[in-house]
């Protein structure tokens, strides 16, 4: 069994909107709807949780019945902070999925997510016990002397951008998060499921990720999404 658990606990207040940036509507439909149609029409995905920010429930189940999103299966609240949502998402399924099973962690404002990552993401996953998409880093990095200046980088050949999706077995993932909240390893606002995981001792592997992947943070992210959305509108006309 194959199950994705969609984090969309966030308010978005860095979006400068009223409404949590995973319902704001982009022709018709909310960002997190799209993302989730991405799962849906995945023929390997076999069931859907959604973290959903308290209040927003009944509005994420009836427009997932309005998309024929029916692998939606388990809507949670959320928590506090990312990790705490994650956590919840995952104690959710204790009883449900297997020590086996994979369960794919992925942001619900990154709508862009495509086949072939995910298909990648599961794959790395099954051979390895854990998968996390990631791409090569373009630029270069500097590390602050102080304000104002440096004298160190970082050659870029040695980093890897890590993205979600992220997937991983469900039996060490279900222990991890257990461990983690027990001892307070991992579990910082900044922190997520990768993080925590190398926290912890874990070692994990790279899957292959995409530049169209982004996570919509900021108005800027929005338009880009839009764009992509008319380019594809052109493609099919």
């Amino acid at each position: 069994m194959i199950t994705a658990i969609i984090i969309a606990g966030g308010s978005g207040v860095r979006m400068g909107k009223n409404i949590p940036k995973q319902f704001l509507k982009v022709k018709d439909k909310s960002v997190l709807i799209y993302t989730l149609e991405a799962f849906q029409k995945h023929p390997d995905i076999d069931a859907i949780e959604v973290v959903c920010i308290d209040g927003w429930h009944d509005e994420l189940l009836a427009e997932a019945e309005k998309n024929n999103i029916d692998k939606l299966k388990w809507v949670v609240s959320g928590g506090t902070i990312g990790q705490e949502s994650i956590r919840n998402g995952v104690y959710n399924l204790e009883n449900i999925c297997s020590d086996e099973d994979i369960v794919i962690i992925h942001d619900g404002v990154r709508p862009m997510v495509d086949e072939i990552v995910l298909s990648n993401v599961i794959n790395v996953c099954k051979e390895k016990g854990n998968a996390v998409a990631a791409l090569p880093y373009n630029e270069q990095i500097f590390v602050i002397s102080d304000e104002f200046s440096t004298e160190k980088y970082i050659p870029r050949e040695t980093l890897r951008r890590v993205m979600t999706p992220q997937a991983y077995k469900f039996g060490k993932l279900l222990s991890a998060y257990k461990e983690a909240f027990k001892k307070e390893i991992g579990i910082t606002p900044s922190s997520y499921t990768n993080t925590m995981m190398v926290d912890l001792g874990e070692r994990l592997y790279f899957a292959e990720g995409s530049d169209k992947n982004i996570k919509l943070t900021t108005k800027d992210d929005l338009e880009l999404f839009k764009g992509y959305l008319e380019s594809l509108e052109k493609t099919r006309d």
